[in-house]
């Protein structure tokens, strides 16, 4: 017979969960405390890779909402990251605004843009949507060239831009403030993503990912909801691609070709589908592993990066944070019987 002080499945439970929260909380809290310490012990070049990744973070986020959580599978995403790039570009060339405004600018036109588009593909599915975005990707770079708009985008020669300094008082580099710039915009997007993930909204994106006739007969506007992601994570990658091109201080149309759309959905399979962390091990892999393969074999970098792909994908098929996810799940049931003989009441 159970004595007074075995604790019932209930409490035990919450307290499981509640110990899980508190490490959770302080891993995170380490995670940002090393963020934060990042610009002071690495090298330019290293922070500006480090830069780059948190620049690329948020270009995956917004393809894994649409594509991860709401099923619409795009390979034109380079194209909105090339409009928030050239959106900043062109207002700091023009009009001489503050670079820190040309943020929101940027995003704000690929939100209108990514739900313009999304109301047309709204008629197709699966395949039919890869090519209609795809032949977004392909169009974008030769408008940019296209002679009647030289004199916004440069043409073939590009724009070129000055680098933003730390504001006076600030004793940082610019390439320091300017990464404590990005991590500022990395945050509050993640938690902005995290709350519209986790809540109502989220759960109508799964519903119409993975039951959409059943979504559309419980009252869920499918159409409505197909066009508001796809202008949300338009948004996301535009402001990212206005990141970018402070950080690169350019931009010409040869920057943004197919192969940056194909290197972000290379980024959200190997973090992870439907998963927000993953955006971060996403980003990590597409920015360090080319150089890796370079270094390996600069005769077939490409080979290499190809196999390198293929084994990741091989050994964690749900992506960095799903493999994560299960070393997590099974630590926790190896502690389970542990926790749970620890509270038993003594033979007698």
């Amino acid at each position: 017979m159970a004595t007074l002080d075995t604790p019932r499945p209930a409490a035990v439970a919450l307290l499981a969960g509640l110990s899980l929260g508190r490490w959770k909380l302080i891993g995170l809290a380490a995670v940002l405390a090393a963020a934060c310490a990042l610009p002071f012990v690495v090298s330019s070049y290293q922070l500006l890779l480090a830069t780059q990744v948190l620049v690329y973070a948020i270009a995956l986020l917004g393809l894994n909402i649409l594509t991860g959580y709401n099923g619409q599978f795009s390979l034109g995403h380079g194209a909105f990251y090339a409009i928030g790039a050239y959106t900043t570009a062109i207002l700091l060339d023009k009009t001489g605004i503050p670079y820190w405004v040309t943020i929101p600018l940027a995003g704000a036109l690929c939100l209108v843009a990514g739900f313009l588009f999304g109301l047309p593909a709204l008629r197709l599915e699966g395949h039919y949507l890869a090519l209609a975005t795809f032949a977004l990707a392909i169009a974008t770079p030769q408008l940019l060239k296209y002679k009647h708009f030289d004199y916004l985008t440069g043409g073939v020669q590009g724009i070129v831009i000055t680098a933003p300094d730390a504001p006076s008082g600030l004793p940082l580099r610019s390439d320091q403030w300017f990464y404590f710039f990005c991590l500022a915009w990395t945050l509050p997007l993640f938690v902005v993503g995290w709350n519209l993930l986790r809540g109502r909204t989220g759960r109508a994106l799964l519903a119409i990912r993975d039951h959409p006739m059943a979504a559309a007969t419980m009252g869920i506007d499918t159409a409505l909801y197909k066009s508001l992601t796809f202008g949300v994570s338009a948004m996301y990658t535009g402001i990212a691609g206005a990141l970018g091109a402070l950080l690169a201080q350019f931009v010409s149309p040869d920057s943004f070709d197919f192969f940056l759309s194909v290197r972000f959905l290379v980024g959200i399979v190997v973090g992870g589908l439907a998963s927000m962390t993953g955006a971060f091990f996403g980003a990590i892999f597409i920015e360090f592993v080319p150089n890796i393969a370079e270094e390996i074999s600069k005769a077939v970098p490409q080979a290499i990066y190809g196999a390198m792909l293929i084994i990741f994908i091989y050994f964690m098929p749900t992506g960095v944070a799903g493999l994560l996810r299960l070393l997590g799940a099974r630590l926790r049931r190896l502690a389970s019987p542990a926790a749970g003989r620890s509270h038993l009441p003594p033979a007698r």
